[in-house]
């Protein structure tokens, strides 16, 4: 078949993207790889690829950050022309549909309402919405609607941001923190005398809480996770690295070595942050 100009157009745009997706779609001259692939195989490629722009940007990596958003929108594409050779929607009807919710839900910028509104105000009106919407879709449940493939972390953090809309919540952060140690308590009980599987049960509950704890003292779990990530990583590789200069690996240290090398390479960030 002969091959659409716009693949080599460099200048044009999204629909240069689109037809790109849908010549590797081609079930006669496509790639054999792409054509195998359906939406659950799709799926974890599109969940990975949003951790990566995720990561890039707490990198301030703005020109990785570029890369990833084109994977990430690469993702997008993939649906759409899954969706849209099973009959399901078009890319077109997936730009018209979050165009639609976007006006609907901004009516203090693309409506009557005032923009004289503070921020919790904003957010009260938008959850207002949204519940409607919900509706709409015969979605009656507090619960319904927020996403089963979530990270476990954060599905935690927005079911429990729901359920305390209906007053379903603990009154303040001290009583979460007496769930925490009532948990915790229950955890090494398991531990002692009970089986994997209900240590396994006790710790999800521990989490669970100590999710609810960060929604309390406004900490979103999943970003403070990936932070502590971050600094773990960047202090074990300054480990690395002082071994390395006496040349040694971790392998031929031991944890009493490597704990006093932790400990420097934190001394030396606070003095770090000190002397700014």
């Amino acid at each position: 078949m002969p091959e659409n100009p716009l693949i080599h157009d460099q200048d044009a745009g999204i629909e240069r993207l689109i037809e790109i997706m849908r010549r590797l779609r081609d079930p006669k001259t496509g790639c054999p790889w792409d054509i195998e692939q359906d939406f659950d195989t799709i799926a974890p490629y599109t969940i990975e690829e949003a951790y990566e722009v995720a990561d890039a940007i707490e990198r301030k990596d703005w020109p990785e950050l570029e890369g990833e958003l084109g994977d990430l929108l690469l993702q997008s594409i993939y649906h759409t022309q899954m969706g849209e050779e099973a009959g399901h929607f078009s890319f077109q009807s997936v730009v018209r549909n979050i165009s639609d919710k976007m006006v609907a839900r901004h009516p203090h910028v693309f409506g009557t309402e005032s923009r004289d509104k503070s921020a919790e105000q904003q957010t009260r009106d938008w959850e207002a919405i949204k519940a409607t919407e919900r509706a709409g879709k015969a979605q009656q449940g507090t619960l319904d609607g927020v996403a089963v493939g979530l990270p476990a972390l954060l599905r935690a953090y927005k079911l429990q941001k729901r359920a305390a809309r209906v007053g379903f919540d603990w009154p303040s952060a001290q009583n979460v923190l007496d769930k925490i140690s009532e948990e915790s308590a229950e955890l090494v009980e398991a531990r002692d005398e009970l089986t994997q599987d209900a240590v396994e049960e006790e710790f999800g509950d521990l989490m669970f809480v100590m999710a609810n704890l960060g929604r309390h003292l406004g900490v979103e779990p999943e970003a403070a996770l990936r932070r502590a990530n971050a600094k773990f990583t960047r202090r074990f590789e300054g480990v690395e690295t002082r071994l390395s200069e006496i040349g040694k690996s971790p392998a031929d240290s031991n944890l009493e070595e490597m704990d006093a090398l932790w400990d420097a390479v934190k001394a030396d960030e606070r003095a770090a942050l000190t002397d700014k």
